[in-house]
């Protein structure tokens, strides 16, 4: 673990952030867009950046002896520590609802999406939008939080809707599938999510490398 992330993780992270961690448990919750845990996950992020710029922590940040975008990586890995720590939670009980739960009652009538890796893609999918939207948005000015949040919130929404809506689509019943049902095709869909979570990530650090090198502090 490199010395920006230990800074990130035991001095500008707030508590809050690791407790919405536990927000992955949502993913238990019957009758209920489990999705939805993603926001909260990412709404403990933004708290997290919100103290830090109160307490100007990317000015300290950048006069310590190293190059701007160290400071910029710093806050990714522990924005994406924060991501995949929710998600192997996330993935640990959607495995749980596809072995032991799979053919409970509370599950199997459920109007809702279900636990299977078509969920993990896309949670994966919508971590990436944050990190784009939000993380990419906050560099731009390395102050602002209010307006990239508020858009990653609403496109967030509208992709939770979206993927609440695809299994209704007749032909695409087999995105809801219980158990190990479609096993090829779930673990095709969570691959894709995978890949462009991290694509999605890479693209939005190096942009905000380019514009926080361009501001003056």
């Amino acid at each position: 673990m490199n010395t920006l992330l230990k800074k990130e993780m035991q001095l500008s992270a707030l508590l809050l952030t690791y407790l919405f961690i536990g927000f992955g448990f949502m993913t238990l919750v019957p009758g209920y867009p489990i999705l939805c845990g993603v926001f909260f996950v990412c709404l403990g992020i933004y708290q997290s950046f919100q103290s830090a710029r109160e307490a100007n922590d990317i000015i300290y940040s950048a006069l310590l002896p190293v190059a701007k975008r160290d400071v910029v990586r710093g806050k990714y890995q522990f924005v994406m520590f924060i991501e995949l720590c929710s998600f192997a939670l996330m993935a640990v009980l959607t495995i749980l609802r596809m072995t032991l739960l799979s053919n409970a009652a509370v599950y199997r009538q459920n109007f809702m999406m279900n636990a299977n890796p078509f969920y993990l893609g896309t949670v994966l999918v919508l971590f990436g939008l944050f990190n784009v939207i939000f993380v990419g948005g906050f560099w731009k000015t390395a102050y602002r939080i209010g307006k990239p949040f508020v858009i990653y919130v609403v496109v967030g929404f509208l992709m939770i809707g979206a993927a609440e809506t695809l299994h209704h689509i007749p032909g695409l019943e087999a995105l809801n599938a219980f158990g190990f049902e479609h096993l090829g095709l779930q673990l095709l869909t969570m691959f894709c999510g995978a890949l462009l979570y991290a694509l999605m990530t890479y693209l939005s650090y190096r942009k905000a490398c380019s514009d926080f090198e361009k501001i003056d502090l």
